[in-house]
């Protein structure tokens, strides 16, 4: 018997076409017998053996099975085929195209063209790489969004040599009530009543300098370049309290340079951010506010000063100070999580002269009150070249002190702040090494700027 092994052949392949298996099916029957012949000398009748032909009767059910089997398997193929193109022209807002109606209505196709289809790669005008070259290309440009974030809260490690040039804005606008006098009977104020108002327009350029030693460490240099106009305002001119002396300053000049690096303690994980731990140390470079000669412009008959300003403005703080801080970056695409936190020491230094009375000199020492910083925010990535963030910073300081030669401390009522300020910033690739960074943001507190604006290019090799 032949049918056996066809049957045998048929089930493993499983690709010849349904006639061809009904053809093979024919073939495997048994032919009829020949007509008996009436002689006498005629052969005698050949025997067909009972179990041969049940063997046979099983295996063409069995073949009857995997045909339909076979058959199904071929239309759930077809259906899932539908339904993958319909998802893929809703997701590129497309219509199906019109041979749809003509696959629904034709006979199943083979396995093998079936097989072929699927194995063959997506082109890259339906939104996939077609080359390792493009995947990676790809990878690359949805990694920059991300890269430009981190640059901005901590540093990127992958970057050998980061130089960067930002320009920084800043609008101080402060009124004070100034009363010399008493209060008589809990009511009635006897004396002189004074408001003096003080506008600053601050101009910073800052060039800074990354290197990255290995992808843990970079090392961080930023150098500061700082012009300031303030316009102070005094009522009460010549005992008038209807007239307003005004004085403008102004002055310019390196800032406190500051050295930094960041350590890059963990990695970034499904379930852990990446930390980065940052130390810096900025040194007293730029013009100390205590000792600058100040103009009298206006005093009383007695000789007490109503109005006198500085002749040049500062542009530094005159102490040492070390910073330690933390920042957290986590990716949930397409947001990027990010925050921050530190602390700022200020240690003492000696001057030669604290107050700003120019006819008297009292040298003594100054320490700006300690600082802690925190911020939060949010960024999105909106393609591979523009992102937004979305943040809150805000710094708390303590009191400063000032002690005279020969006295004890004293703190300084008043030089305590709280500078919180919202910020939202845009983050766009200007090309593959260069972005364009701004940022503004709206002081929240009376210590805060009343508005700042920020623009950094950093070109990254």
């Amino acid at each position: 018997m032949n049918v056996l092994p066809i049957a045998i052949t048929v089930v493993l392949a499983g690709v010849t076409p349904l006639a061809a298996i009904a053809q093979e099916a024919h073939r495997a029957q048994p032919a009829p017998p020949a007509p008996q012949s009436q002689s006498a000398g005629a052969s005698p009748e050949r025997s067909v053996d009972p179990q041969d032909q049940a063997d046979v009767r099983a295996l063409l059910a069995e073949l009857e099975a995997l045909k339909g089997s076979y058959a199904q398997e071929v239309r759930r193929l077809r259906e899932l085929d539908m339904r993958v193109q319909a998802l893929q022209a809703r997701v590129d807002g497309k219509t199906l195209p019109a041979q749809s109606a003509a696959v629904a209505s034709s006979p199943p196709p083979a396995p093998t063209a079936t097989r072929s289809a699927a194995a063959s790669p997506p082109t890259s005008a339906e939104g996939y790489a077609s080359s390792p070259a493009e995947a990676a290309e790809a990878k690359e440009a949805a990694k920059r969004s991300v890269d430009d974030v981190k640059q901005q809260v901590a540093a990127v490690f992958d970057r050998r040599l980061t130089l960067e040039n930002a320009v920084t804005y800043n609008r101080y606008d402060r009124k004070q009530l100034t009363l010399t006098g008493f209060l008589a009977l809990d009511a009635i104020f006897l004396g002189n009543i004074a408001i003096e108002n003080v506008e600053s327009d601050t101009l910073t350029y800052n060039f800074a300098a990354r290197y990255g030693l290995n992808p843990r460490l970079t090392l961080n240099l930023d150098v500061p370049y700082i012009a300031r106009k303030t316009v102070y305002q005094k009522g009460g001119a010549g005992g008038s309290a209807g007239a307003v002396a005004q004085e403008d300053t102004y002055g310019h000049g390196f800032g406190d340079i500051t050295v930094s690096g960041n350590y890059r303690m963990f990695m970034e994980s499904p379930r852990w951010p990446e930390t980065v731990l940052t130390l810096g140390v900025t040194a007293p470079t730029g013009r100390e506010p205590y000792g600058i000669s100040w103009e009298v412009l206006e005093r009383d008959d007695d000789g007490f000063i109503r109005f006198a300003v500085p002749e040049k403005e500062p542009t530094g703080n005159g102490v040492w100070q070390t910073n330690v801080g933390v920042s957290v970056v986590k990716t949930a695409d397409p947001a990027i999580l990010f925050g921050n936190f530190g602390y700022i020491h200020s240690f003492s230094n000696s001057f030669d002269d604290l107050d700003n009375n120019p006819e008297t000199v009292n040298p003594g020492d100054v320490q700006l009150g300690r600082s802690f910083y925190f911020g939060a925010g949010v960024a999105f990535a909106f393609n591979e070249r523009t992102s937004l963030s979305i943040s809150y910073s805000d710094k708390l300081s303590a009191r400063a002190r000032t002690r005279y030669d020969g006295q004890e401390w004293v703190k300084i009522i008043g030089s305590d702040a709280n500078a919180g300020m919202f910020n939202l910033g845009v983050t766009y690739a200007l090309s593959q090494h260069t972005t364009l960074v701004s940022s503004l943001g709206i002081g929240l507190t009376p210590d805060a700027p009343d508005f700042s604006l920020v623009f950094k290019v950093p070109y990254m090799l």
